[in-house]
């Protein structure tokens, strides 16, 4: 079996109130590379949460979060930071691209973040645009665009840095049925091609098409398959 590329190992995570609010207890999960993982619930149940810890955005309340062997519990927020550039990328349901700027400049922008040479930067963009079929759309600005072809370019953007795993949450949250079976489509296009996926969602159809699913209610995880 491979080694574990995340590794979520008792993990908590509270937020202080009158009560204090439990989202995630006693988590234990591993992501091996070439894994394509949903972790499925409904609204509250700490998958958000989950996201935040897997994408160094939050830090659990106890227990242990390893990233490509790594423990991520003592990093200061400069390594952390490093680290998530290096091996997550991201993609959101709300697209978050930026207007003004041309999806190959949105594609871009990664790899200024991330330190790639000046010189592979727009090859790289364009190889990332090609992978997701958006090849004729590179001068195009997002407000022009379709739901899809908008995450599409958010698909781009996560992968245009060659990260080790791709974190989606709710990816087609904001789509319809026809643009949510392009997505999935291409998340299996990626996953064949080697890339590591997990994608958080509340919609079974979604989880479904994943080769592993976990479920997350009320904090608590449970493997469905």
């Amino acid at each position: 079996m491979s080694a574990p590329l995340l590794e979520l190992r008792e993990v908590t995570r509270s937020f202080p109130g009158d009560p204090e609010v439990r989202a995630l207890r006693g988590i234990d999960l591993t992501v091996v590379d070439g894994d394509y993982l949903a972790i499925v619930g409904p609204s509250g149940s700490g998958k958000s949460t989950m996201l935040n810890v897997l994408g160094l955005l939050d830090r659990p309340t106890s227990g242990e979060y390893l990233l490509e062997d790594t423990s991520t519990t003592a990093l200061g927020d400069e390594a952390r930071t490093a680290l998530r550039a290096r091996v997550l990328g991201f993609v959101f349901q709300s697209f978050h691209l930026l207007p003004r700027r041309t999806v190959l400049e949105n594609v871009l922008l990664p790899l200024i973040y991330s330190g790639a040479p000046r010189a592979e930067r727009e090859t790289r963009a364009r190889e990332a645009l090609h992978r997701v079929g958006l090849d004729h759309r590179i001068d195009f600005r997002p407000d022009v665009l379709s739901g899809g072809e908008r995450q599409r370019v958010a698909v781009a953007r996560a992968i245009v840095t060659r990260p080790r795993v791709v974190l989606a949450d709710e990816p087609t949250g904001n789509l319809d049925g026809e643009r949510t079976e392009e997505i999935m489509t291409l998340f299996e296009e990626l996953h064949r091609g080697g890339m590591t996926l997990v994608v958080i969602t509340h919609d079974t159809a979604v989880a479904d098409r994943a080769d592993r699913v976990v479920r997350i209610t009320d904090g608590r995880l449970s493997e469905v398959s």
